[in-house]
C-alpha cells in the first residue's frame, strides 16, 4: 500500500515524480507529497495536498527545480488524510525528508520518547518518528544515521531518505514493504512498484528484506542494514509502459475485464502438453515422486486471492483428489496451526507482496514446510520466498480490484490440479476432457464479454438495491464469494454470500423484494438441488437474478453463459458478475478503479 517514487540524475525532477505517483495512485490516493532538492540547491522544497495526485500537482509551483527528489501518494494508517498528515514528513530543520510505505508497531514509544526529549511532532503519523530519529543521529554519513534509526525501529517499511545536507543521494530501505531501484543512464530511480519505472527504465534491482542502497546519479550500492555489502544484478522487466496505459477503455478495470481472454491464453500458453494429456509447469520445483507424497494441499490467500483459493482447492480434490482447504492467510498464522511435513502449502497473491501471505509463508518456511507460490509479479518476495510456484502471467492489473488475475488464478490452479493429478490417478481420458475444456476458457470468455449491454441494462434495474444477497453451492459458492466482494468493493452495495444450502438455516429471514437475490446455478451434479434454493426465495417474494447455462423458470432475470466442462464452470461464471459489479458502480457514479478506504497491494498488517 501507499506509493513511493524517487528520483536522482540530471532531469528536471518534479513532472517526473508526478508522472510516476499518477502510475503508482491505486496503491493509495487520500493524499501525496513531493520534496525536492539538486546540488546547486540549498535545502529541501516541500509541496503536500490532501487528496489526489492531481490536487497535489495543482499546488505545484511553476518555479519548482530541482535533479533529485522523492515523492508519495498515501494510503492512511496513523493519522486522519490531511496535507500535514500526507508525506514526506521532514524534522524540524527542515534537512530530513522521508517517505515510508509500511508500519511502525513500535511508533508511540518512540514518539513518546522523543517528546520526552523535547521534539515538537507536527503529523499523527508513525512515518515522522523516523524522521527525528535520523535527524538526531550523530553518525557522520546518512547510510549510518538511517542504519541507526531502523535498529530501534520495529515493525515494516520501504522508505526513501533525502537529507540537505547530502544531497548527492537517496539512501532507501525494505523490510516487508517492497522497495525496486530503477537503474538508468547516469540517473537513477527508486520505486514501490516497477509500474512507476517503466517508462524510463526495465532495468531494476528489487531490495530483499534487510537490505538498504545509496543511489546516486550515476551510481548505486546494495548491503544489509547491519552494513555488509550485497551484490545487486538488475533485471529487465518483462512489461513495458503501454501495458499500464487504459488502452482507450474509461476505467482500467474496464480494460482488464476485457483483457481477459487474452490474459487466460496467456497463462496455458506453452504449459499444455498433449502427447500425456498433463501440463508442464516447470517452476514448480516438484518430482513425481514428491508429489505423490502430498497427503494434503492447504492453501493461503486474502480477499480475492483467498476466493481463488477456494476454487483451487476443489479443482485439486475433484482432479487430483487430494484433500484441499483454503484459509484467509491473515488468520492461519494467529491460530498456532499444526504444520504437517506431509502438506503442501500453496501461497496465493496477486502482487506477490501481500504482507499476511508473506507473513505466513515466512512461519511456514521457519517451520520446515514446503510452500509453493501463485503468484503475478515476477521477482516479487513471495515468489523468491517459496520453494516454487506457478506464475498466473495476467500482465499489470492497475484497478484496485481483481478482475483479470482472479481468473489467471483459478486458470493456474486448474493446471496445477490436473498436473497433480495425472502424476497420481486421474485418466488420460480426463486429462485430455480438461485440456480441451482449458482451450475453450478464451473464446467462451470473449463470448460473455459480448453479453454486456444485456449486463448493464441489469445492472441499471438492480443499483437501486441497499444490499443484496449471493448464493451458490460447492463449486457456486466461491464465485458467490468473490462476487459479493466485487459488488461490495465499488458500488459500496452491502452484499452477503452463502452456500445455497445455507438458506434455510437462517439467511431465508432476510428474504424480501427489496433484497435481491444473485444465484449461481450451473448445469452440473446440483443444478436440481439449486433450482430448489430458487423456489425457497421465490416463495418468499425475493427478486433472483441466476447465472446459469440455461434460462431459469423461478429467476426474474437470468444470464446465459456457456458450458465448460462442471470442473472448469466457476472460471466462467465470475466473469459476467464482474460486470455487473462494473455497470452497477458506474449507475451509481463511484470511483470505479479507486474505491473509497481500499488500496491495491496490502503491504502493511
Amino acid at each position: 500500500m501507499c506509493g513511493i517514487v524517487g528520483y536522482i540524475g540530471k532531469r528536471d525532477v518534479a513532472p517526473l515524480l508526478l508522472e510516476g505517483l499518477q502510475r503508482l495512485e491505486y496503491r493509495g490516493y487520500d493524499s501525496a507529497g513531493i520534496v525536492i532538492t539538486s546540488p546547486r540547491t540549498a535545502g529541501l522544497k516541500m509541496v503536500k495536498a490532501k487528496g489526489r495526485v492531481r490536487d497535489l500537482e495543482a499546488r505545484v509551483p511553476k518555479r519548482f527545480a530541482g535533479t533529485t527528489g522523492i515523492a508519495h501518494t498515501r494510503w492512511a494508517t496513523h493519522g486522519a488524510p490531511s496535507d500535514v498528515n500526507a508525506h514526506p514528513h521532514l524534522d524540524t530543520e527542515n534537512k530530513v525528508a522521508v517517505v515510508h510505505n509500511g508500519i511502525v508497531d513500535n511508533a508511540s514509544e518512540l514518539r513518546a520518547k522523543l517528546e520526552a526529549d523535547g521534539v515538537v511532532f507536527a503529523s499523527e503519523t508513525d512515518t515522522e518518528v523516523l524522521t527525528h530519529l535520523i535527524a538526531r543521529s550523530q553518525a557522520e554519513k546518512l547510510e549510518e544515521k538511517v542504519r541507526e534509526a531502523l535498529k530501534v525501529v520495529e515493525g515494516t517499511y520501504g522508505i526513501a531518505v533525502m537529507h540537505a545536507d547530502y544531497n548527492d543521494r537517496i539512501v532507501v530501505a525494505r523490510n516487508g514493504s517492497p522497495v525496486v531501484l530503477g537503474i538508468g543512464e547516469k540517473e537513477m530511480f527508486v520505486a514501490s512498484d516497477v509500474a512507476a519505472l517503466v517508462a524510463h527504465t526495465r532495468q531494476v534491482v528489487t531490495l530483499n528484506d534487510g537490505e538498504m542502497a545509496t543511489l546516486k546519479a550515476d551510481d548505486f550500492r546494495t548491503y544489509t542494514t547491519s552494513g555488509t555489502r550485497t551484490t545487486a544484478t538488475p533485471e529487465t522487466v518483462e512489461w513495458e509502459a503501454a501495458s499500464y496505459d487504459m488502452g482507450g477503455h474509461d476505467t482500467y478495470m474496464h480494460k482488464e475485464i476485457s483483457e481477459q481472454p487474452d490474459a487466460v491464453d496467456r497463462v496455458l500458453r506453452g504449459r499444455i502438453d498433449d502427447r500425456f494429456s498433463t501440463v508442464h509447469l516447470g517452476g514448480l520445483n516438484l518430482d513425481a515422486r514428491e508429489a505423490r507424497g502430498i497427503r494434503r494441499v492447504k492453501i493461503l490467500g486474502c480477499g480475492t486471492s483467498y476466493h481463488a483459493g477456494m476454487i483451487g482447492a476443489g479443482l485439486v480434490e475433484s482432479l487430483a483428489r487430494i484433500p484441499a482447504d483454503a484459509e484467509p492467510a491473515s488468520e492461519f498464522r494467529y491460530r498456532n496451526p499444526v504444520v504437517d511435513p506431509d502438506t503442501l502449502y500453496i501461497a496465493v497473491s496477486q502482487s506477490g507482496e501481500t504482507y499476511d501471505v508473506l507473513a505466513a509463508v515466512q512461519e511456514l518456511k521457519r517451520k520446515g514446510a514446503r510452500v509453493l507460490g501463485v503468484v503475478n509479479v515476477v521477482g516479487s518476495a513471495i515468489a523468491r520466498e517459496t520453494d516454487g510456484g506457478v506464475y498466473v502471467h495476467a500482465g499489470p492489473e492497475v484497478c484496485v480490484v481483481s478482475t483479470k488475475c482472479f481468473t489467471n488464478t483459478v486458470v493456474a490452479f486448474a493446471l496445477l490440479a490436473l498436473h497433480l493429478g495425472r502424476i497420481r490417478d486421474l485418466s488420460v481420458a480426463d486429462g485430455k476432457r480438461i485440456i480441451d475444456g482449458l482451450r475453450r476458457l478464451p473464446a467462451q470468455i470473449a463470448e460473455i464479454l459480448e453479453l454486456e449491454d444485456e449486463i448493464k441494462k441489469l445492472a441499471d434495474l438492480y443499483a437501486d438495491a441497499k444490499s443484496m444477497m449471493f448464493i451458490g453451492r460447492v463449486r457456486g459458492y466461491p464465485v458467490a464469494l468473490e462476487a459479493s466482494l466485487k459488488l461490495k468493493e465499488i458500488s459500496y452495495i452491502h452484499a452477503e454470500a452463502y452456500p445455497a444450502s445455507e438458506l434455510k438455516h437462517g439467511p431465508l429471514a432476510l428474504i424480501e423484494p427489496a433484497l435481491p437475490t444473485v444465484a449461481i446455478v450451473p448445469d452440473d451434479e446440483l443444478l436440481e438441488k439449486n433450482r430448489a434454493a430458487l423456489e425457497e426465495v421465490k416463495a418468499r417474494s425475493g427478486r433472483i437474478l441466476a447465472v446459469a447455462h440455461q434460462e431459469q423458470e423461478k429467476a426474474d432475470h437470468t444470464i446465459v453463459v456457456p458450458k465448460n466442462e462442471d470442473e472448469l464452470d466457476p472460471i466462467l461464471m465470475g466473469i459476467p458478475l464482474q460486470l455487473l459489479a462494473y455497470h452497477t458502480a458506474l449507475s451509481l457514479g463511484r470511483d470505479i478503479d479507486k474505491p473509497r478506504n481500499l488500496a491495491k497491494s496490502v503491504t502493511v498488517e
